[in-house]
Parts: structure tokens; sequence; C-alpha cells
């Protein structure tokens, strides 16, 4: 007889949410070239046990992000991946608005016992140096208020790079993609370090 050994919580598989905007989505590229595609695979290959789910809608803000956590994230899901906030920036939203909405979707899934891993955005110099102060101050603050991991800018690496981004200049490229999980990775192991820890 053949006696099936239960996965212990530590082995079993975690299941990932990236919750964004047109970079996580995918913006102009095939379905496997994505990033929580790209992702996944990364860690797979690093021997992690893990899925991670595209939430991404391109065009989202924050405010967006907030209107459809709770669907977008369903029960039983180990830890996000929360990228929003580069839409909000394009569009000069005052920072205030967009911190509250990406406070209130990490505090909605604290609640929910789901944690978060922040991945940051930065504004774009023309938009002024008062507004990249406040607008850069967004994602640190909210990592310390919550004990977060945080990537400090999704597009680190990438940003300006016209071989690595689509020829809008704003979304990037597989390659370029591939540079953004490369970038991440670390950050990504150390949060799914965490959530082992923590089941």
């Amino acid at each position: 007889m053949t006696l099936v050994t239960p996965l212990r919580a530590k082995d079993r598989p975690l299941s990932l949410v990236a919750l964004g905007d047109s970079l996580t989505a995918g913006y102009g590229l095939p379905a496997d070239a994505a990033f929580p595609v790209q992702l996944e695979a990364a860690l797979k290959a690093k021997g992690h046990a893990v899925t991670v789910a595209n939430a991404g809608v391109s065009g989202d803000t924050a405010t967006g992000g907030l209107d459809r956590v709770e669907w977008s994230v369903p029960d039983g899901t180990d830890g996000v991946i929360l990228e929003l906030g580069a839409n909000d920036m394009l569009r000069g939203t005052d920072p205030a608005v967009t911190e509250r909405a990406l406070d209130a979707i990490i505090a909605t899934l604290k609640a929910r016992g789901i944690p978060v891993l922040l991945a940051g955005m930065r504004a774009a110099p023309n938009l002024g140096p008062d507004y990249g102060k406040r607008f850069d101050a967004i994602y640190p603050r909210l990592a310390s208020r919550y004990d977060l991991i945080l990537y400090p800018f999704f597009l680190d690496g990438i940003a300006g790079d016209r071989s690595l981004n689509l020829a809008d200049g704003l979304h990037p490229t597989k390659a370029g993609v591939a540079r953004v999980v490369a970038g991440i990775l670390p950050s990504v192991e150390d949060f799914l370090k965490r959530l082992r820890q923590g089941s």
C-alpha cells in the first residue's frame, strides 16, 4: 500500500497575485511575455513552487485598483505584488490621493490576512521637483507603515532605455520585462520566504 504524505505547509505551492496596471498586464506584448508569466517562470527555474496570477488592468490608477481589489484578489491568495501609481503620476494626480488609495488597498488585504510586496514608482522629471518629492515618498512611507518588502522602482534599469521599451517609450518590451523580473526577483524571493515562515 502506498502512503501519500500530506504536503507540509512550507512545501505547498504558493499563490501570488500581481495587482497592477499595464506594466503588469503586459500592454502591447503577447500573453506569455507579461510580467506575471515571466516572473513565475523565473521563480520556478529557481525551484520555487509558486503561481503568479495576472491582475493587471491597462490604464488603471491606484483608485481603480482599490475599486476592484476584492474581486481581483481571490480567497486563497498567499500574497500580492502591488504595482500601481504610474498612471496617477502620468496624469499629475495629487500624490495624497494616490497614497490614500494604495494605503486602503494594503489595509484591505491586511484585513484579509494577505501580505503585500510593494513595487514602487518614481515621478517623471518633467513634473517638477516638488511633485517628484511628494510622489516618490509615497512608497517608502507605506512600506515603513505596514512593514512591507519594498522594491523601490518597478522600472529600474529600463526607464528611458529605448532598446527595452516599446515605441511609446512607456511600456517595456519582452526583454524589458525580463530585466524588470531580474531586478525584482531577489525581493520576491524574500517575500516568498516571509510567506513560508508565516504559514
